[in-house]
């Protein structure tokens, strides 16, 4: 339940604020007072769509406050997730603010939150019903979630389960459409594919192969010339010339400057450190030597391996032109002939796939008419029920003689079921029943969607409703009749009505009033509570557009005594 809603700054509303208690509250107020921002205000914490235009000439933002009493544990769950809580009164903040350039903010339990949020919420708080709901009343679509929602779980759970099922049968029906029609495309892809992955299976290249074979080529085309390389080097660290007094290779030098340095070590520490680098140079040479010395043996000048080398590496390239990138490597071969087994996996599974879509395909249209079944059958039950109880409503609303009817009729399946609703109106004795957009008139359509609602809240209960101008198009009697229906729905929800009726606002628990106020330049408008003495003169001013008539004031008084009965004579008990 709401218990208060604040607006600043929005249309002429400079700063209102509307305490509310359970039971029907009525806002009325001359026209341009600002009526509507109640209820634009309502529709704004709700997250419906907000207009920059909306804020006050002159102020930078827009703001609407609204506190929900006995929230229901889904929402505060919603809140605490996103940083917000209940105040200390256990209330829960829904807040929305508009800056004059159009940028949006929500506020959530004190939370900063989406606006998109506060749609998903307050949906389960507010119902604001005005002229457009009556006009959306009119589309298929609105009459069928209207006969749903009457019909309760009857309908809801097995069109639950036809709705998921009429989703998976779109899945498996596209999914089979694809591999159906792109058969030919699957075998070619197919083919190019095993003839790939034969190619290179036929090759059996290895990782790093494309590599080391290149090294290898190198080697065997460069033969003699490596190995002239390393015998001359080897000579020169060490000769195996034997006749010269003198030596003139690396190795023999050294060891001539190692005797001479060792004759003369013992004499300064300095030398000797020099002596010992001298022979460690020595060791070195002698190693290289040995390793040169074995290089220039294994060389192996073979024409025959290098020409198999070379063709070797030829069928590499090849391969690694047709499935590698540019100046690629075997290792990405390789690699696309895995993806490629996978794919062709994939491909070659696709009739053992058609196969079993196929079957599912068949469980699912099997599944979906007899959920199809059900939901029309439990439709129609429905239907039959929700046309007396509107009709008996209509009664009570001054119109004795209309009827409503809900027809169900077979149609193409889809997403919420087989079946077209259609409601039906005929508005006197010996009329035709003919469609609602077809038959009824402003005030008859406000009166249907008042009908619908008191009945939809004993199955779809709402804690709060607003009403913005229902009344529209009817006075008189059935005015009246339209504000006994409010307060009877007013005993099961909280009521707000923006109405422009007398009728209808004397059978309010509390009536507020929207006063407006002109200093020359600025216009303002304010809510305030009315008293009994107030509450009188606004009626009057309603229906003769005078305060201090006393004719007006005597009808006033008349209406408040006929809604006062309500109160004390005992309801009749629902059979």
């Amino acid at each position: 339940m709401i218990s208060e809603i604040r607006i600043t700054g929005l249309g002429v509303i400079e700063d209102a604020t509307l305490e509310l208690d359970p039971g029907f509250t009525a806002v009325t107020g001359e026209t341009g007072a600002g009526k509507t921002m109640v209820v634009t205000g309502v529709n704004m914490l709700l997250g419906g769509r907000a207009d920059s235009g909306l804020v006050r000439h002159g102020v930078r933002r827009a703001r609407v406050e609204g506190r929900a009493t006995n929230v229901p544990k889904s929402i505060v769950r919603e809140a605490e997730d996103r940083g917000g809580e209940l105040d200390d009164d256990g209330e829960l903040l829904i807040a929305r603010e508009l800056s004059s350039e159009g940028r949006s903010r929500a506020f959530l339990g004190g939370a900063s939150v989406p606006v998109s949020v506060l749609a998903e919420v307050s949906g389960d708080l507010v119902a604001i019903h005005g002229q457009a709901d009556q006009w959306r009343l009119l589309q298929p679509a609105r009459q069928r979630e209207t006969l749903d929602t009457f019909a309760g779980q009857a309908v809801l759970v097995p069109l639950g389960d036809y709705t998921s099922a009429y989703r998976r049968h779109r899945e498996v029906e596209a999914e089979l459409t694809e591999l159906t029609t792109r058969q030919r495309d699957r075998l070619a892809e197919a083919d190019l594919l095993r003839f790939g992955l034969e190619e290179i299976a036929k090759a059996e290249p290895l990782p790093g192969e494309d590599s080391e074979l290149a090294a290898e080529e190198q080697r065997l085309a460069y033969a003699d010339g490596l190995r002239t390389a390393a015998t001359t080097a080897g000579d020169a660290v060490a000769s195996d010339d034997l006749d010269s007094s003198r030596p003139n290779d690396v190795l023999g030098l050294l060891g001539l400057a190692k005797q001479v340095l060792d004759g003369e070590r013992g004499h300064d520490t300095k030398l000797a450190e020099l002596a010992d680098r001298v022979g460690e140079l020595g060791y070195l040479a002698a190693d290289l030597a040995g390793e040169l010395s074995s290089y220039a043996a294994d060389i192996d000048t073979d024409p025959a391996r290098l020409a198999v080398v070379s063709e070797r590496r030829s069928q590499l390239t090849g391969l690694v032109r047709k499935y590698g990138d540019q100046d690629g490597t075997v290792d990405e071969v390789l690699e696309w002939a895995k993806r490629s087994a996978a794919r062709l996996a994939e491909l070659d599974g696709s009739d053992e796939r058609v196969e079993l879509l196929s079957t599912e395909l068949a469980e699912l249209q099997a599944q979906l008419k007899d959920l199809g079944e059900q939901v029309s059958a439990a439709r129609k039950e429905a239907a039959a029920r929700l046309g007396v109880a509107v009709t008996a409503e209509l009664s009570g609303l001054a119109m004795p003689h209309a009827t409503l009817t809900v027809e169900v009729h077979e149609t193409t399946a889809g997403p919420s079921g087989a079946d077209e609703i259609e409601f039906c109106f005929a508005a006197n004795p010996g009329s035709p029943s003919r469609p609602l957009q077809k038959a009824a008139s402003g005030g008859e359509l406000s009166r249907v969607m008042l009908a619908l609602e008191v009945i939809l809240s004993d199955t779809h209960p709402v804690p709060t409703l607003v009403f913005d101008e229902i009344d529209a198009g009817i006075g008189g009697r059935a005015a009246v009749e339209v504000g006994k229906r409010l307060a009877r729905l007013a005993e099961k929800a909280q009521v707000i009505v923006v109405t422009h009726l007398p009728q209808v606002a004397a059978f309010a628990d509390r009536h507020a009033v929207v006063l407006k106020s002109d200093d020359g330049s600025v216009t303002t408008s304010g809510l305030v509570a009315l008293d009994d003495d107030a509450r009188l003169k606004e009626l009057s001013r309603m229906m003769a557009g005078l305060e201090n008539s006393d004719a007006a004031q005597a009808h006033a008084e008349e209406l408040l005594a006929l809604a006062a009965e309500r109160h004390t004579k005992p309801r009749k008990k629902k059979r």
